[in-house]
């Protein structure tokens, strides 16, 4: 994993996402939006993992594609949890933050594999 920086950070996006959820169940009692959000939180790793793996270019744009759009997803679920008070401006400012720079990495990587032609 060493080296690819859209994997490890989709990993450690996925260990926050874990924390968080772990803290939601025990502390807050809250298990419906945290599960969405792991679920969703969690999916992006696997996909950008699936991704590096990927049988053809057009596979490799579709798994990534999937994890934007779990990113997304993941994005909502933490805007909902914000809103509805489980967690604080802090907590979700900085998991955002995080959220922003894998959403802005993966639609690069996206842009960058459609545009770029295989070589002859």
């Amino acid at each position: 994993m060493s080296g690819n920086v859209i994997m490890e950070k989709s990993f450690a996006f996925a260990l926050r996402i874990v924390k968080l959820y772990k803290f939601l169940c025990e502390e807050k009692r809250e298990f419906v939006l945290s599960k969405q959000a792991l679920r969703s939180g969690t999916a992006i790793g696997a996909l950008v993992r699936e991704a590096v793996q990927a049988e053809s270019k057009p596979d490799f744009i579709h798994k990534l594609a999937i994890a934007l759009k779990e990113a997304n997803e993941t994005n909502y679920w933490l805007d909902l949890l914000h809103q509805s008070g489980y967690i604080n401006d802090k907590s979700h400012a900085a998991i955002s933050a995080d959220l922003a720079e894998l959403l802005k990495l993966l639609t690069a990587i996206i842009k960058s594999a459609k545009t770029n032609k295989p070589p002859r």
